[in-house]
Order: structure tokens, then C-alpha cells, then sequence
């Protein structure tokens, strides 16, 4: 029976990807069958799980995927796998108010499987203090057990023992103690982690991270903690997150435009859909033969330049939206407006399908869980369809134009939110990103 273990921590950047990247490294070089999956929204850490793993990597969001999803999904990630390794998002249990077991907090996950914890304790500028801070994880929920922690950002061989000591007599395993190591840190921007596949050197760096895991960690008793998945409905059949947009779909992928979650393509393919690839950076314009095109969120304003001078796509795009539906979300809705400004102050032209335009010169952080009732129909779904996604991103709106709202936004409180995306004859665009159906 297939195994599972979490990877979380007390909060964000706290090293819990780097652990998670060299233990599935580590996990996959002694032949072990491991897949990865990430608690939470997110798109770029997935992406370094894939790379670890070979293979993709599951979003399991406990609020914004219903129950049975949720179970649909992780049947699947446990499939012809030995163990799979879910890493949490921020703390581990931050979420959400409201609904029990649906915050999106990975603590959610561990409760409804029953799957235990492996805490990753950044212990820079701190020793026996640690020890408060596992006993306060361990004894916070019931229904979340930790198996055991592994400490991180070590300075000498005394900073070790007297965390590992403290956190000893608690009767909590300590199962790794990794040293303070810059060459293992991977380099950020404004979104999160720089994509993995901007990495040239992205197989050394996982080499690296992998033997740090081995030299420095308990992987025998680490892969012993893990626990067989035997929760609620883990072994459920198939379950739809969002139907496909058209039989055809035309999905705009490269460096600008790559946040888009495996568990919708699948699903896609899965009710018989066709997805076509094409690289708006590379000047090519949807596939003709297409019926619907979907251009994702990523870094637009990282290339607003080329996508300006890219005639051929933004022709293509324009003549594809007479006669079928055109999607963007976030990026992929900036990109659908009039202009962009850079980081710079400088505006680039866009397709200009839709009337608004957008900054990332004048920064605010959008950041939380969106609860949508579309207003008219488009390739997320009907008129009235309820739907729930995320918003996440620095670029403002500056410019709101004339274009009709696409639909109602609420946050995870249930209070209204301000955008409401835009509409125009096919062309449809939201700054928040999809995840399911309500």
C-alpha cells in the first residue's frame, strides 16, 4: 500500500521545498517510486517536484477542491507510487477561517488522511527554544501527529545538540539536522521561486540537495515515518475539477505564460479534450484549428517588450477571437488589455482585446482565495456557474476600460472583492487563476 508523509513547517521560508527537493531526489536515486504533491495554490513548486520526481506533481487544496476531489486526486498521485511526499504551503496550520477541514491549510490534509508530519524547524538565531515550538505543533491539533522534525540552518555541531536535545526529551524524533548552506538556497522573485525551468543548471543543483538530504538527514527513518494511506475515501474513482473549454484547446506555454495546474489539463484530457501548446515569446498564434484558446498567468511584465513586438501572435490572437472564445487569467489577462507597464514606467502594447490596461510599476500585493459566480458564460464555465481559484499577483489595474464584468468575486469571508475581471464579445479575462467548480 502506498505511503504518505507532509512536509511542512512553522511558516514560509522555513527550507521546507529545499528538504522536500532533496528528499525526493534522494528517495528517487535509491530507486524508491515517489510522486510529489503540493498543498495549497501554487504553481511553481510543483514544477521543481516534477523535476525531482519525473513525474508531475498534484495541487491538493483542501478549500478550494471539494472533498471528493480532493480524494480523486490523491488516489491518483498515489498510483504506482511507493510513497508520496506532499508539501504544505506557509505554516502548517495556516488557513482560512470557516468550514472544518476545508481552510486550505495542509494540516487539513494530514487530519483527513491521517497522514503524519515531518516538521522543518529553521533554527538560525535559536536553540533549545525549538523544543517550545515542536512541543506547541505537536500538541496543537489531535488529529495532526508529527513523525518527527528535521532542523534547519544549523551554524556548528553545539547549535545541533542543544536543539536536538531539547526537542529529544519532548519524545519527538529528531530526523535530520541540515547546516547553514547557501549553495543550497534556490534564487526568488516577486512571485515565489524562480521557475524551474529557467534553471540551466537545475540537475546539479537537485544533485546537491539530495546529497545534503543523504549526508545529513535520516532517510531510512524518515521513508519508515511516512504512514499507508487508508483515510476517507483516498481510494475513490475519478472526480471533475472544471470541464474542458472545447474539444481543442489552444494553450499559450513558455517563460511568460506556464502557470496553469496539471489536475485541469488532466482533467481535460480525461473527458476527451485536445490541448495544442503554442509560444506567444516565439511569435506563434493559436492553432487555427483550435476552438477555444487559454492563455495562463506567469511573468508578462518580465517580457512585456516581446510580447509587444510579437506581431504574429497578437494577429493570430485577434483573428482566432472573431469566431471563438479567448481566456486569460492573471498574466494571461494582461496580456488581453490594452497596455502593460513594466517595472520600468514603460508601457508596451498588448493585444488590446480587452479595454483595460495594467501596471507592474505601481505594485500592490493581491493575495487570497476567490469565490466567483460568473456572470456570463465563458470557457470556465455557464452563466451562474460557481467556481473557486486564488488571486496572486503584484500588477495593478490602472486602467479599467469599458469592457462588461466577467464575474462576481467574493474572498474566502465571504466579503466582495473589487475585481470582477472583463468581458468583450469572445474575449474573457480574470486576474484570478481557476482551481475548481464549487
Amino acid at each position: 500500500m502506498t505511503a504518505a508523509l507532509i512536509v511542512s513547517a512553522p511558516r514560509s521560508g522555513a527550507g521546507k521545498t529545499t528538504v522536500t527537493l532533496g528528499l525526493l531526489a534522494a528517495l528517487r536515486r535509491r530507486g524508491i517510486a515517489v510522486r510529489a504533491a503540493k498543498a495549497g495554490p501554487d504553481y511553481i513548486d510543483p514544477a521543481f517536484h516534477a523535476a525531482a520526481t519525473g513525474t508531475a506533481s498534484q495541487n491538493l487544496d483542501s478549500w478550494a477542491m471539494r472533498p471528493q476531489l480532493l480524494d480523486a486526486l490523491m488516489a491518483d498521485a498515489a498510483r504506482n507510487a511507493d510513497l508520496v511526499l506532499i508539501e504544505g504551503a506557509m505554516g502548517l496550520f495556516d488557513g482560512v477561517p470557516g468550514e472544518p477541514g476545508r481552510s486550505g491549510a495542509a494540516a487539513d490534509l494530514a487530519a483527513r488522511w491521517r497522514t503524519p508530519v515531518l516538521l522543518v524547524l529553521d533554527v538560525a538565531g535559536q536553540s533549545q527554544s525549538a523544543a517550545a515550538v515542536a512541543a506547541g505543533f505537536a500538541s496543537h491539533d489531535p488529529a495532526v501527529r508529527l513523525a518527527g522534525v528535521i532542523l534547519n540552518r544549523l551554524g556548528s555541531e553545539r547549535h545541533r545538540a542543544l536543539a536536538a536535545d531539547a526537542i529529544a526529551r519532548l519524545g519527538v524524533p529528531v530526523l535530520g539536522a541540515i547546516p547553514r548552506d547557501a549553495t543550497l538556497l534556490l534564487p526568488e522573485r516577486h512571485l515565489g521561486l524562480v521557475q524551474a525551468q529557467e534553471h540551466g543548471d537545475l540537475a546539479q543543483r537537485l544533485t546537491r540537495l539530495a546529497e545534503a538530504v543523504e549526508t545529513h538527514c535520516d532517510v531510512d527513518a524518515i521513508v519508515k515515518a511516512a504512514r499507508p494511506l487508508d483515510g476517507p475515501g483516498h481510494d475513490r474513482g475519478p472526480a471533475v475539477s472544471l470541464p474542458p473549454p472545447g474539444q481543442r484547446v489552444a494553450l499559450a506555454s513558455d517563460a511568460a505564460f506556464s502557470f496553469v495546474y496539471p489536475h485541469l489539463l488532466a482533467a481535460w484530457r480525461q473527458a476527451g479534450a485536445e490541448i495544442f501548446s503554442f509560444s506567444p515569446l516565439a511569435d506563434a498564434a493559436p492553432p487555427d484549428h483550435c476552438d477555444v484558446c487559454w492563455l495562463p498567468g506567469g511573468y508578462p511584465e518580465l517580457h512585456a517588450g516581446a510580447l509587444a513586438a510579437a506581431q504574429t501572435f497578437r494577429a493570430g490572437l485577434a483573428r482566432f477571437a472573431q469566431t471563438r472564445q479567448v481566456h486569460g487569467e492573471c498574466g494571461g489577462y494582461m496580456v488581453l488589455g490594452a497596455g502593460l507597464v513594466d517595472a520600468d514606467g514603460a508601457r508596451h502594447a498588448m493585444t488590446g482585446l480587452l479595454g483595460h490596461a495594467t501596471s507592474f510599476a505601481q505594485r500592490k500585493l493581491h493575495l487570497g482565495y476567490r469565490a466567483a459566480r460568473l456572470i456570463a458564460a465563458c470557457p470556465i464555465g455557464a452563466a451562474g456557474a460557481r467556481v473557486r481559484g486564488h488571486e496572486f499577483h503584484h500588477a495593478s489595474l490602472v486602467e479599467r476600460g469599458g469592457d462588461a464584468p466577467l464575474a462576481e468575486l467574493r474572498d474566502a469571508q465571504g466579503q466582495p472583492v473589487a475585481e470582477s475581471g472583463s468581458r468583450r464579445g469572445n474575449v474573457s479575462g480574470t486576474f484570478f487563476h481557476v482551481i475548481a467548480r464549487e
